[in-house]
């Protein structure tokens, strides 16, 4: 199988160089490659870089040329993708990793050459065949968190984290990534609650940060779960959700994106849910649907979500109110 190549910004091997580059030169050539990277998070560019290895492969096994890609090759690869079973969002994905690794290297996107036609018009067939309905995992509203928070049995170190990450989660409506990064340095005691700082998001590239108000509470109570977990853990510094030994021993080391995933369908199945209706996201998605089942506007959603657009909001918005005053409910 052909090897995934490098195609970050780099010194072409080929190229006529006289006099050679000083050393600086190269240094900042680097510097540059490192920042032309962290355009994309993190978890972005292991995805990306996971669908550019699915298509090297494919073309190494046809003598095809991945760099820079023919859109006649890349529409057969996505239609091949296709027959094997991926989904329109995961062939949505892997064209956008070719895309991605052609400008790194820099080649025009296959889809943004001449003759690109044949992608889309391949890309329209795929989603009138298979469909792109979204496959929503279930939310962790009031109800279901609630029962996820009483199964956690016990007062230990992993029971306290276990407990914060649930509450805190839901109740600022972070994405799973959002979670891990927290450091301690990001958490305000403010006699209201909390005010989260949340840098680097899926919609804050720049790590400009956004500051989140987490109201005390009075059912789930954010607050006081998250100031157990800091007495628990003691830690002063860092990342504030440590990974833990399987002695329940507490590491300098983060949790993973996954594992936040991992605990949810864990809980969910101790308070007798299906574990796999759920995920990481489905915290995130109990703020929107809870908020929107008592009455909050769209716009103070918003303010807690931090969606650019409010039509993304406003798929929760349609869901809870499908039956909600129907137009038939007086006559049928």
């Amino acid at each position: 199988m052909m090897e995934p190549r490098d195609t970050s910004l780099t010194l072409s091997d080929e190229a006529d160089l006289a006099p050679p580059l000083p050393g600086l030169l190269i240094a900042e050539i680097e510097s540059a490659a490192a920042y032309a990277k962290a355009s994309r998070a993190s978890s972005t560019q292991r995805v990306y870089a996971s669908d550019w290895r699915i298509f090297l492969a494919w073309c190494d096994e046809r003598s095809i040329e991945p760099l820079p890609a023919d859109p006649r090759a890349v529409a057969t690869f996505l239609a091949a993708e296709a027959d094997l079973g991926a989904k329109p969002a995961t062939i949505g994905r892997r064209l956008a990793a070719i895309g991605y690794f052609h400008k790194q290297a820099g080649f025009q996107p296959p889809q943004a050459r001449e003759g690109s036609a044949v992608i889309s018009q391949v890309l329209g067939g795929i989603r009138r065949t298979k469909g792109v309905r979204p496959q929503r995992k279930r939310a962790a509203d009031g109800d279901a968190l609630r029962d996820m928070l009483r199964a956690i049995q016990g007062e230990g170190l992993r029971s306290a984290r276990d407990r914060a990450v649930l509450a805190l989660g839901m109740a600022a409506a972070l994405r799973r990534s959002e979670i891990v990064a927290l450091t301690l340095d990001d958490i305000e005691l403010v006699p209201q609650g909390l005010k989260v700082i949340v840098r680097g998001s899926k919609t804050d590239q720049e790590r400009v940060g956004a500051v989140i108000a987490v109201p005390e509470g009075r059912r789930i109570k954010p607050k006081a779960l998250l100031l157990a977990w800091m007495e628990a853990a003691a830690h002063r510094e860092g990342p504030l959700f440590r990974k833990l030994t399987p002695a329940d021993r507490l590491t300098d080391r983060p949790m993973s994106d996954r594992a936040i995933a991992r605990l949810v369908q864990k809980h969910a199945a101790a308070a007798g849910y299906a574990p796999e209706e759920f995920a990481g996201h489905s915290l995130r998605a109990g703020f929107l649907t809870e908020a929107e089942a008592n009455g909050a506007s769209i716009f103070k959603m918003q303010e807690v979500s931090r969606h650019k657009s409010v039509q993304v909001l406003a798929a929760y918005v349609r869901s809870r109110e499908l039956f909600r005053e129907h137009a038939g409910e007086k006559f049928l």
